[in-house]
């Protein structure tokens, strides 16, 4: 008969690994993907080498779930911002500063996410949340459109413009830990217009 762990065995393992992935999240935070090796991880966590790879596969799979878990906190923070009630207007302009706002509360962290040089499984799931973006900003344009808010276009191309100008705008800043004055602004009012909308 095939052994079958218990609950108490599979909520132990689930906790222990929780821990590492967060042990490489803070590592994230303070080093870029670079300063998580996986014996970094296993100093923060506490626990020996060998142990990270009782619950993850190798490095690989290690990094992309932070990534994973870490890019999925910030998507579903920009689209509770979304789902905000008011203009559709008002409703991108929450989103971008959500975004921006976010990514400043942890500029190391927010510039893995975005654009440090990572290994290519992280590579790609930066495209997959990237599109994760694009469907948020994506349904508001569509809406805004439909209610006459904003003028007919493109839906999709217009929310890849919004997640490339929030990239391209803070990428530098986050890299530098500092957010000139006036940029949050700035971008606000340059994808509102973008849009159609006014700034």
């Amino acid at each position: 008969m095939p052994y079958r762990r218990t609950t108490a065995v599979q909520e132990r393992l689930d906790a222990a690994r929780a821990r590492l992935l967060d042990a490489a999240e803070h590592q994230v935070r303070a080093h870029g993907w670079a300063g998580c090796s996986v014996a970094a991880v296993a100093e923060a966590a506490g626990v020996a080498t060998g142990t990270v790879y009782r619950h993850l596969p190798d490095k690989a799979a290690l990094l992309v779930e932070v990534f994973r878990i870490a890019s999925q906190r910030e998507v579903d923070a920009v689209a509770a911002a979304a789902n905000g009630t008011g203009p559709v207007v008002a409703c991108v302009a929450r989103c971008v500063e959500v975004f921006a706002q976010r990514a400043f509360a942890a500029p190391r962290l927010a510039y893995a996410l975005l654009a440090e040089p990572a290994s290519p499984e992280v590579e790609a799931a930066r495209l997959e949340y990237r599109r994760a973006y694009r469907a948020v900003f994506a349904a508001l344009v569509a809406e805004g459109v439909e209610r006459g808010e904003l003028p007919a276009q493109d839906a999709e191309v217009a929310a890849a413009a919004i997640v490339g100008a929030l990239a391209e705008v803070l990428v530098v800043p986050l890299r530098d830990g500092a957010l000139p004055r006036g940029t949050l602004h700035a971008l606000t009012a340059t994808t509102l217009r973008t849009l159609g909308a006014p700034a």
